[in-house]
Order: C-alpha cells, then sequence, then structure tokens
C-alpha cells in the first residue's frame, strides 16, 4: 500500500544485504525516509540507489551494531537528518562458523553474540528515547528459525537468535504502554548471500546438495526471497499493525509447522 510511511523516517541495520537491501526498497517506495546502516560505507552506495529508485529521500551511515558509540551515532544521524526516528528494522546479523559445539572457538562465539545480541539490544536501547519522542512506533527484530529450534552444526548462531526473540518479547512488554511495539520475524532459509555461506560451510565440495536437502524440509519446496521478507516486515512496522506486539512470526514456507 503506497503511502503508508510518508513522513516516517526507517532505521535500516545490515543494509547492504539481501533482506535488509530489500527492506531499503519497500521502505522508500512506500514514502519513509531511510537510515541504511551497515558495517562499511561503500557496500551502503548499493542502498542509497534502491531507495533513490523507489523514490525516498535516504542517507547511509556506516556503523558496527555492536558498539554502543557507533549505535548511538546512527540513532542521532536520524534524529539530525530527518527529525526523528518511526521504525527500526534491527537486521544486521552474522552467521558464524559452521562447525560442532564443543570445537567452536570462544572468541567467535562472542562476535556472534556481539553482532547477533548486542547489535539488536544497543539498537533497541537507544531507538527506543526516539520512538517515544515522537510518540510511539515500532521494532523490527530480525530472528530465525534457527531461533525457534536448534542446529548441531551453528550453536552461536542458534544461541544468538534465540536471544533475539527473548529480547523482542520482553522489549514489547516494557513499551507497549507507550505505544511501541517490538516485533520479530524468523525468516526460513531465504535465497541470500548468507545462505550461500552456509551452504558452503555445510559441504564445501557440493554446496547445491545443502540447498537441495534444505528446499526438501521446506513443504514450500523452495527458498523464500528477502522481499518477501521485507514485505512482511513493512506491514509489521506500519499502522495496519497495531494490535501486534511481542509476535514471533515464522516466514519459512511451512518450515516449523510440523
Amino acid at each position: 500500500m503506497a503511502g503508508r510511511f510518508e513522513g516516517k523516517t526507517v532505521i535500516i541495520t545490515g543494509a547492504a544485504g539481501g533482506i535488509g537491501l530489500a527492506a531499503v526498497t519497500r521502505f522508500a517506495s512506500e514514502g519513509a525516509s531511510i537510515v541504511a546502516v551497515d558495517l562499511k560505507r561503500s557496500p551502503l552506495d548499493e542502498a542509497l540507489a534502491a531507495a533513490k529508485a523507489a523514490g525516498g529521500e535516504s542517507i547511509a551511515v556506516d556503523a558496527d551494531v555492536s558498539n554502543e558509540s557507533d549505535v548511538q551515532r546512527y540513532v542521532a544521524e536520524a534524529v539530525s537528518r530527518f527529525g526523528g526516528v518511526d521504525v527500526l528494522f534491527n537486521n544486521a546479523g552474522i552467521e558464524g562458523a559452521v562447525i560442532p559445539l564443543e570445537e567452536y572457538p570462544l572468541d567467535m562465539f562472542q562476535q556472534v553474540m556481539a553482532v547477533n545480541v548486542n547489535g539488536v539490544f544497543l539498537g533497541m536501547k537507544h531507538a527506543v528515547p526516539a520512538l517515544r519522542a515522537r510518540g510511539g512506533g515500532a521494532i523490527v527484530n530480525t530472528s530465525s528459525v534457527a531461533g525457534m529450534t536448534g542446529n548441531a552444526s551453528i550453536s552461536a548462531y542458534v544461541a544468538s537468535k534465540h536471544a533475539v526473540v527473548g529480547l523482542t518479547r520482553s522489549g514489547a512488554q516494557a513499551y507497549a504502554g507507550e505505544g511501541i511495539r517490538v516485533n520479530a520475524v524468523c525468516p526460513s532459509p531465504i535465497d541470500t548471500r548468507m545462505m550461500r555461506a552456509l551452504e558452503e560451510g555445510l559441504n564445501e565440495d557440493n554446496p547445491a546438495a545443502i540447498k537441495e536437502q534444505m528446499e526438501g524440509i521446506i513443504p514450500a519446496g523452495r527458498y523464500g526471497t528477502p522481499g518477501e521478507v521485507a514485505s512482511f516486515v513493512a506491514y509489521l512496522a506500519s499502522d495496519e499493525a497495531k494490535f501486534i506486539n511481542g509476535g514471533i512470526f515464522p516466514i519459512d514456507g511451512g518450515m516449523t509447522s510440523a
């Protein structure tokens, strides 16, 4: 629905990646001003171009979401440039190593938790005052189907995405009375660079076999697309979803329905 985000500012972390880039396009096409955040500045050029092509204003902010001062800076830039914050899409994340739990290096585990958990926590922490100043708004966190189940090969990623679910539910309870809603999306395998890396980690010699195996356990028989995730994120962030709060939503082609 065109125009749902006219006059609103949306921060999107992980904006240079598949789901983040699709979200930039979706929100910009519906009138939002975009603050596109990613670790490095140069990959964000595509996000800025996508926002412009969709008809939206945008700025790019290179930031490490696990660094509190960087998070404070991207929120401050959103307020300075566009006058406030209405939506935070906490989407930045890394998959970590694909190895058994007992072999997982502590420093790598901590890195995954820093980006996937601390990044979400800090985004919520510093966006809430800006959302409050606007009279409310929405936060959508990216968890994963891995945040609803377990997986022997990606224990750090699984742990981090379960933590995102906990933060989402806690934030939803804490701020509902102020008109700030917090929900999470849990995508199944989505056709992105992250999935390519995971496929290669599980079977370096034949990653296509992993894709075929994964598609075989999804009732829909295929990976989802970044655009399909972005469409639902936009709905959760919109005023149409005003009574939806604390929800944990699989976007998985029926993968978790069994």
